[in-house]
């Protein structure tokens, strides 16, 4: 077996469960799942058009590579969202979303055998693929904690020793869970580590389309291109998932570094991870649209426009920069205590912060916090929000 199986630690969701066990809800109460980030809105018509338009196309071998259009589509979208003219045959490549991109991508940039051991640098808290493929990978990683108020990785936190050894950089901007965006200032300070330690970023950049009006957030290509710099070891990864609300569709992209994305092509060949011709036609519909995204997006608008006035009356709890999520710090700062007692309340379910965090010498960044997904229907995030504050004057008087 990989000795390095042992090393992972349990999913949070793993864990969640876990930690509920005993705990029973209301009797007759209907769960209200705001613990994880799956999308609930219906998946638009013009993708679930193109995938059963494209389903006698099942009979064909796809390539790993994607068809043009498909790359030329997700081309145009970066022109469209970010104003990047990238190259589709060299600087795109599709791939099965981007949990599992971002997995073998670490497997192809790291040299787990190297001395001295690589490092993978993480924000903290994160999305748990970073440290899994890191890990399988052979490498160490090391935390960057995000604390309030405005929930970005402290560098300046990482040893000079560390960052010595450190080849890749995950940051995720819309992050997951605190819903902070990195300005154009935050990626020139990550810009000027890079430049003196030489290591590769990889932007987890799923949540970009989740946004309020007229606060799209820049991406690290954008933020890149404005300062003039060139895409070297520097790479974006984004999915349909949340943008067009279709997790199960298993699509999204990797754009950057024309040489990384060469020798990620070579691993995905082997790899065997090449996207089904009906997915990529259902893919090619979705980047060329955006009225679903513009709807999708609106959705999630009138969802914070109405919950986070609710949470307001009884919770200090401010308006994420972007994503889905509120981040919200629980009574008497324990998450897991709070968790419980919306579970035997109301059967709400949230997610502890601490789940999605480690602990470091300064401490579990995630501690004292909740992650609410408001990706159940606007009234059922409405009950939830009311019935949490109920249960916050009740309990925690």
């Amino acid at each position: 077996m990989n000795p390095h199986l042992a090393q992972l630690q349990p999913y949070p969701f793993a864990r969640l469960r876990e930690a509920m066990q005993g705990v029973d809800a209301p009797a007759g109460l209907a769960p209200v799942p705001l613990q994880i980030g799956e999308p609930k809105h219906p998946a638009p018509a013009v993708i679930t058009d193109a995938l059963t338009a494209a389903l006698p196309r099942l009979d064909t071998y796809p390539q790993t590579l994607g068809l043009p259009e498909l790359r030329q589509a997700c081309a145009g979208f970066l022109q469209r969202r970010y104003g990047l003219t990238l190259n589709p045959d060299s600087e795109i490549l599709p791939v099965l979303g981007s949990r599992e991109a971002l997995f073998s991508f670490t497997q192809v940039v790291l040299d787990g055998s190297a001395q001295p051991k690589p490092v993978v640098v993480c924000p903290n808290p994160f999305y748990q693929i970073y440290e899994g493929a890191a890990l399988l990978a052979g490498a160490e990683t090391a935390f960057a904690n995000c604390h309030a108020p405005r929930f970005q990785p402290d560098w300046g936190s990482v040893p000079e020793a560390v960052w010595q050894r450190t080849r890749l950089v995950f940051v995720c901007s819309p992050h997951n869970p605190c819903g902070s965006v990195m300005q154009q200032a935050d990626w020139a300070e990550l810009f000027a580590l890079q430049d003196r330690y030489g290591f590769i970023i990889a932007a987890d950049e799923c949540y970009s389309e989740i946004y309020f009006e007229g606060e799209a957030p820049i991406g690290c290509l954008q933020a890149a291109a404005a300062l003039g710099r060139s895409f070297d070891k520097l790479v974006m990864f984004t999915s349909l998932s949340k943008r067009s609300n279709v997790p199960g569709l298993r699509s999204g992209f990797v754009a950057g570094d024309a040489k990384l994305l060469k020798d990620f092509l070579l691993y995905r060949t082997y790899h065997g991870s090449a996207m089904s011709l009906p997915v990529q036609m259902a893919s090619i519909a979705a980047w060329n649209d955006e009225e679903h995204v513009l709807a999708n997006r609106r959705l999630y608008q009138e969802k914070f426009a109405k919950v986070l006035p609710i949470l307001a009356q009884a919770f200090e709890v401010e308006r994420p920069d972007a994503s889905f999520y509120v981040w919200l710090k629980a009574p008497d700062g324990d998450d897991l205590a709070f968790t419980r007692t919306l579970w035997r309340e109301a059967a709400i379910q949230v997610l502890p912060g601490r789940f999605m965090a480690r602990d470091t010498a300064q401490g579990n960044p995630g501690a004292g916090y909740v992650r609410i997904a408001l990706v159940a229907p606007v009234a059922d995030c409405v009950a939830a929000a009311e019935k949490i504050v109920e249960i916050r004057r009740r309990c925690y008087p």
